[in-house]
């Protein structure tokens, strides 16, 4: 089924739930959250929790924050409310203050079928602001998927259905409101939404908007680089990173956002990833799981150590300098990746930081090691040797050897750095012989 867009016959269509047909409570529900729907609602106006907090109520997970709307406009809610500001050009929505938690609420949507000076599309028919308000029945069709489209009544806590938004949630189906492809032309992030979603519910995406998919992946061109690395940094720090970049290849969607990185995988043999790469989506799941920290920076390391790789050994073919290759090419493609997805300077400086200290690990003799372990990265360019040395990129040697030495009291770590007994005695030799060799070559040429 797929939900037309016709606000004249909505209502007929909608399906209430009445508090015994579904299981969101609410105690399930932030204290603020609810204040904010009873204070509007005191107020005269209609007050809806709706989007995500809904969905994530109704499979029983709790949700990261609660999203309000209303039919009141975005300044008769900042005069309803004192602790409250105004913010956004593209949708005007007001966030409500307290203390460490903002309840966001949004004015109804309107249909917005005339353009007028509060709508602005593109030529391609992207919509780049939007304050049209309207009603709730025509805000329904503003939103982007069935399951993010349910309304929960403050007034009766019935759960309110317009587009079958229900039964996809029974199904585990995730499927666009409208036309897919026009939903995507509208936005085209609302395909790595569909991905993001999908991973994260755990539903599978319907028939009509993986075609849509696959036939406008390259509409995300258009997208500024600076929203795209957002949208980025949400899929891959969610906690299902690798299944994540599985489903972005599949789609078509993941060469948009790393270019280089996916003309990397492409040349790889058999077609198989990178296992560096597959390795830290993995660790970065994982520490999300135990509730650790994750860096953007690193996983970005990994997404673009491979091409920085492949364009050095292209420079040092053309007589480069190995250090000065490396270089040059990290330039490169963080440039083209900019253009992308526009890497904040401070994550691309963290990013060569890591990189240019691999080589650096490879130095063991003298005080180089204490000097390199004093490093501010230290701790993260270890890590990244760590994950090259696992999957075949580096000496495990040389990685075992920096563990030790981390843990090594202060003697320890003096003998692990003293050049070895006989070192002297080579050393002294092969001088020896290279001043032979050079006065045999003085010899001739005098003669």
């Amino acid at each position: 089924m797929s939900a037309r867009n016709d606000t004249g016959s909505v209502s007929a269509h909608v399906k209430i739930y009445t508090r015994a047909e579904h299981n969101v409570s609410r105690s399930q529900i932030s204290e603020n959250a609810l204040k904010v729907l009873y204070r509007l609602q005191k107020e005269g106006f209609d007050a809806y929790l709706v989007g995500g907090c809904v969905r994530d109520l109704l499979l029983g997970r709790e949700p990261k924050d609660f999203d309000v709307v209303t039919n009141a406009d975005p300044d008769q809610v900042r005069k309803v409310f004192r602790n409250c500001r105004l913010i956004g050009r593209r949708f005007r929505l007001a966030h409500v203050h307290f203390g460490r938690e903002i309840i966001e609420v949004a004015t109804f949507r309107g249909a917005g079928e005339e353009q007028n000076d509060k709508q602005v599309l593109n030529n391609e028919g992207r919509l780049l602001r939007d304050n049209v308000y309207g009603t709730i029945e025509e805000d329904v069709w503003r939103r982007d998927f069935t399951v993010n489209a349910l309304y929960y009544n403050i007034k009766d806590f019935s759960v309110v259905d317009y587009v079958g938004g229900m039964a996809d949630h029974k199904t585990g189906t995730l499927r666009l409101i409208g036309d897919p492809d026009m939903r995507f032309r509208e936005d085209p992030v609302r395909m790595l939404r569909a991905v993001r979603f999908a991973v994260k519910l755990g539903f599978k995406l319907d028939q009509e908007c993986e075609k849509a998919i696959h036939n406008d992946a390259q509409l995300l061109v258009g997208i500024p680089s600076a929203r795209l690395y957002d949208e980025a940094i949400k899929l891959f720090l969610s906690g299902y990173a690798l299944q994540t970049f599985e489903m972005l290849r599949h789609y078509g969607l993941f060469q948009v956002l790393f270019p280089s990185t996916e003309d990397s995988l492409a040349v790889e043999e058999n077609g198989f990833p990178r296992l560096l790469l597959i390795k830290a989506l993995e660790n970065s799941d994982s520490r999300i799981a135990e509730g650790k920290t994750v860096t953007a920076y690193f996983l970005l390391a990994a997404f673009l150590w491979e091409p920085v790789q492949m364009r050095a050994k292209e420079k040092m073919a053309q007589g480069e300098v190995e250090y000065i290759a490396y270089q040059d090419a990290a330039s490169e493609i963080i440039a083209r990746q900019i253009r992308s997805t526009a890497l904040p300077r401070h994550i691309s400086m963290a990013m060569r930081e890591v990189w240019s200290l691999q080589p650096k690990f490879n130095a063991r003799i003298g005080s180089k090691p204490s000097r390199l372990i004093g490093h501010p990265r230290f701790r993260a360019g270890y890590d990244f040797l760590l994950l090259r040395a696992e999957t075949g990129g580096a000496d495990p040697e040389v990685a075992e050897w920096w563990t030790k030495y981390q843990h090594a009291d202060e003697n320890e770590q003096r003998k692990m750095t003293q050049p070895p007994r006989n070192s002297g005695t080579k050393n002294r030799d092969a001088k020896e012989v290279i001043l032979k060799r050079l006065k045999t070559v003085l010899q001739k040429l005098e003669s």
